[in-house]
C-alpha cells in the first residue's frame, strides 16, 4: 500500500481521486494516536467520520470512543470539518 503525506494540506486526494475509506481511517488514527506530531481529536473525530460515511466498519466505533474525551464544541467542528472535506470532493 503507497502512503502518502496528506496532513499539511489536509485534503486526501490520490490520481485525482479521493481517498478509500480505509486510508481515511488510518488518518483518523494517526490523528487520535499523534503519530505527526500532536494527538489531534477533532481532525480524528473528522476522519473517522469520512471513513464510516465511506464503508470502514470500524471507523463509527472509535468516533464513538474518541467522542466521549471531547466537549460539544470540539465535536461540532470535526463535524463542520468533515462536511466541508466531504463538499470539496
Amino acid at each position: 500500500m503507497a502512503r502518502f503525506d496528506v496532513y499539511s494540506a489536509d485534503v486526501a486526494v490520490l490520481g485525482g481521486q479521493s481517498a478509500g475509506a480505509d486510508v481515511l481511517f488510518q488518518m483518523g488514527l494517526d490523528s487520535a494516536c499523534g503519530r505527526n506530531g500532536v494527538t489531534d481529536l477533532v481532525t480524528a473525530h473528522k476522519w473517522f467520520n469520512i471513513a464510516a460515511l465511506k464503508g470502514n466498519r470500524d471507523a463509527a466505533q472509535y468516533r464513538k470512543e474518541i467522542s466521549v474525551e471531547m466537549t460539544a464544541a470540539e465535536v461540532a467542528e470535526a463535524q463542520r470539518a468533515a462536511r466541508e472535506w466531504l463538499a470539496m470532493q
